[in-house]
Parts: C-alpha cells; sequence; structure tokens
C-alpha cells in the first residue's frame, strides 16, 4: 500500500500527513534511539522530519545543532537523503542568532555541514527578528533558493502582521515565496483559527503545528492526581483546567470508539482542520511512535469532530 502524501502549499514537495519533529535528538533521545525512532518512522511511509539549528542548545553539554548533527549521520549511514523531505530553522543556533542577511547565509552553510547535505527542502525562519528590516531577511533566504542551497522557504513565529507584511515584501521585490506556516495549533491551543488561517487560505501555506500534543498533554497521560516523569511535565501541566478536562473527556470517548489512544485522535483531529498540511510530533522513545503513526490512517466522523471542537470552544480565543 502506498503511503499518504499531502503537497505543501504551492510547492512541488510531497509529505506524509505527519511530520516526525526532530527536537528530542541529542536531547531526550540519544543518537541510537534517534536512530531507531527515524527507521521506524520512514519504514511505516513517513518522509518528513522537522529540525532546526538551536535544537538542543539549552541541554548541558550541547552547543547547538545537536539535531541536524544526528540527522546529518544518519542519513549518511541510510544513504536515504533524497528520501527525506527536511525542514530546519534560522535564528536560534547559539553562534548564527538573528536573522541579518550574512547570519542567515552562514547559519545556512553550517546547517548544511552538520546535515551532510547539498541542499535543505524547507528552511524556515524561525523566530522574528524586529532588530533586522523584515526585507532583508525575506530577501537573504530568497538569495539561498536562488544558490541551489534552499528548495523552498517558510515562517515560524511571527506575528499575522508580520507575515502580511513579509509577503507584500515578495510581491514587491519579485522574491521566492515563503510556502509553509509553522504555529503553536493543538486541541487545546486554538487562536490560529482566527489569527492565521486566514492568511494562510489567502497565500496557499502548508501549515505545519509545533505543540501538536500539548508538551505532551493531549497524549492523554495528564490527569488529575497522576503524576509523570518527563522533562515537559510542567508545560503539559499547566492544561489540567476546566477546558483542558472537558478536551480530555471527549478524547477518551472518541478514543475508544476507535479502539485508539488519546493521542491519535488528537493528532487525527489537527490533521483533518482546513489548512493543516501534518502535525509535527515527536517520539523519544520508541514505543511512543505507534500512537503517533495511527493517527494517519484515523478517520474521524463529522460528529466526533463536532463533538471535539465544541469541548475545547474556549480554546479559540485564549
Amino acid at each position: 500500500m502506498t503511503a499518504p502524501r499531502r503537497t505543501i502549499g504551492s510547492s512541488d514537495l510531497e509529505v506524509f500527513p505527519l511530520s516526525l519533529g526532530g527536537n528530542v535528538f541529542g536531547w531526550t533521545a540519544d543518537r541510537d534511539t534517534s536512530f531507531d525512532v527515524l527507521d521506524a518512522y520512514t519504514a511505516a511511509g513517513g518522509n518528513f522530519v522537522d529540525t532546526a539549528d538551536g535544537y538542543s542548545a539549552w541541554v548541558p553539554g550541547n552547543t547547538g545543532g545537536d539535531s541536524e548533527r544526528i540527522l546529518g549521520q544518519w542519513f549518511d549511514a541510510r544513504g536515504n537523503r533524497e528520501d527525506v523531505v527536511l525542514a530546519t530553522k534560522v535564528s536560534q543556533h547559539p553562534d548564527f542568532k538573528g536573522l541579518a542577511a550574512d547570519n542567515v547565509r552562514r547559519a545556512a552553510d553550517a546547517s548544511l555541514e552538520r546535515l551532510g547535505s547539498e541542499y535543505i527542502d524547507l528552511y524556515y525562519a524561525h523566530f522574528d527578528d524586529e532588530t533586522v528590516p523584515l526585507e532583508e531577511t525575506v530577501a537573504a533566504l530568497s538569495g539561498l533558493v536562488d544558490a541551489g542551497k534552499v528548495r523552498y522557504i517558510g515562517i515560524s513565529n511571527y506575528s499575522p502582521e508580520r507575515i502580511e507584511e513579509w509577503f507584500r515584501i515578495t510581491e514587491a521585490e519579485g522574491l521566492h515565496r515563503a510556502v509553509a506556516l509553522q504555529p503553536h495549533y493543538n486541541l487545546v491551543e486554538r487562536s490560529y483559527e482566527q489569527k492565521y488561517r486566514p492568511i494562510a487560505e489567502r497565500e496557499n501555506l502548508g501549515v505545519f503545528p509545533y505543540f501538536a500534543l500539548a508538551a505532551g498533554f493531549l497524549t492523554g497521560k495528564y490527569r488529575d492526581g497522576v503524576t509523570v516523569d518527563s522533562a515537559r511535565a510542567a508545560g503539559a501541566a499547566k492544561y489540567l483546567d476546566e477546558t483542558g478536562r472537558s478536551v480530555l473527556a471527549a478524547l477518551d470517548e472518541v478514543a475508544a470508539a476507535h479502539d485508539a489512544s488519546v493521542a491519535s485522535v488528537s493528532l487525527a483531529w489537527l490533521a483533518a482542520q482546513p489548512t493543516v498540511t501534518a502535525p509535527i510530533a515527536s517520539a523519544r522513545t520508541l514505543d511512543q511512535l505507534p500512537d503517533l503513526l495511527a493517527s494517519v490512517s484515523l478517520e474521524l466522523t463529522p460528529a466526533e469532530l463536532d463533538a471535539l471542537d465544541g469541548a475545547s470552544e474556549a480554546a479559540r480565543a485564549a
């Protein structure tokens, strides 16, 4: 059976409807575990890996570029670079902070060296850098496409107003258009729908939500009276409020109807939303991967989608 594919916006990139997050590689997943997860993901038909040059500089002993380095070693060991659509990002590596033109070019070269690759399929501006004229950043990224180092450009963590400005600059200067947007979006964080979805629809952007499982909350592990041993526990536990409990109850009901996990249902809901091309989710152990993969073939009924919408209604305005 052929693995499902979705096209990223106006590009010719075709990707699996679940992107594997590389933020854990070199952080909570060591090299061998990272290889195991990557092998299992691609064996299941997955072909879309998301990372960033800053992953995971926050870990004591790491330098930044740690995830890219592991991915480069994996590409080299498997000889499969051309089979994988690789997204990475610029602005957060300790040695390449910000989005000045020269920094963007040097950061891209450093990423390519770590990845052992001649090109980056999708290159995001990771966080806005308002100290640099937006024209400079957009032109620098477009120049990387002209140079053959980047195939397509993406935008992450920009305000709607700055994204609008980005596209005005693109049109005025005749630069390469961004084709992807990476926002914070999930069942308990839904402000995307009002703030960003109209832009994504108008500009034909592929959308790849990060924190798709709300730092693990939408796996269902975090409940009243339960302590979870995880590096992300504090980030997940904050969602255990009235809305969070309502969402978990609705997820439990849908999951039971499909004999599926709460994580699978959460991701299937997100993948079914307008403009979403693929949620991003990471697995720090091999055991966590099957629930993520199961979301791809899980089809929720209109009634189930409506029930989850209703349970998370308060998250729209958050």
